[in-house]
């Protein structure tokens, strides 16, 4: 496995971990919530998560329905705003927000909230775990070509005015030997002020789906490949140049 730099000052604007499960039907939200006694203390701010129902109607004038809002979960936050925990009827997921810390202080903090949700909820069954960071690369003004910063930029046809204002890009690339996946994007909103640096997001999803179940220990194994996957994209889609900002 290739080795890559570790930046002290990277541009990850949100990191996150995610556990999709199956529950018994006897869990419920309350149940769910019952974690908030435990960690109060650190994540003392509580939201509620609420989901709708949506059906297709293809014979009426408004084709699309949605059902009365049900409650789904909730989200615990730190005081600071910078960590929150969601604990839900389909999953669990500990996010990260700027700055962020260190992957094994990120790992072992989702792994010590995951283990009160998992002996609060009893899950049947993990069938899907991915890892995301949200990066805003922020390439200083002026620029004369994307390319000096992304390995992958945006290509307009030689004949056609050059400047773009503005770009989306989303890939799916599979990754066989660890039977997983990740979608990438890359995007730069309309430019309002280009005095200032542009904001292009990289958007890395690393995830690994298994309908048949993972085990615990399958779980966290899966979650480190993801994040060695996350980084191999990463430093393969920006250019030396842009790596030595951040360093």
């Amino acid at each position: 496995m290739e080795k890559y730099p570790t930046l002290k000052n990277a541009p990850i604007t949100e990191a996150l971990i995610d556990i999709r499960v199956k529950l018994p039907s006897s869990v419920d939200v309350n149940r769910i919530d019952f974690i908030h006694e435990l960690i109060r203390e650190q994540y003392p701010v509580k939201q509620e998560q609420k989901v709708s129902e949506f059906k297709l109607e293809p014979k009426a004038e408004v084709i699309v329905k949605s059902s009365e809002a049900k409650m789904h979960g909730y989200r615990y936050i730190t005081t600071d705003k910078k960590q929150i925990v969601q604990t839900r009827l389909d999953g669990f997921t500990f996010s990260r927000l700027q700055p962020y810390i260190t992957w094994n202080q990120l790992r072992d903090e989702a792994y010590r909230l995951w283990k009160m949700y998992a002996d609060i909820t009893s899950p049947e069954l993990i069938y899907r775990v991915a890892v995301r960071y949200i990066n805003n690369l922020n390439i200083p003004m002026p620029i004369g070509d994307f390319g000096e910063y992304l390995t992958a930029p945006p290509i307009v046809p030689e004949k056609l005015p050059q400047g773009i204002s503005s770009f989306f890009s989303r890939i799916v690339l599979p990754k066989p030997s660890i039977n997983s996946f990740a979608i990438i994007a890359q995007a730069l909103e309309t430019i309002i002020d280009t005095s200032k640096s542009l904001p292009i997001i990289l958007d890395i999803d690393a995830i690994h789906h298994n309908p048949d179940g993972l085990t615990e220990k399958d779980t966290w194994n899966k979650l480190e490949n993801l994040r060695n996957f996350k980084n191999e994209i990463f430093f393969n889609s920006i250019t030396k140049k842009l790596q030595e900002l951040y360093k």
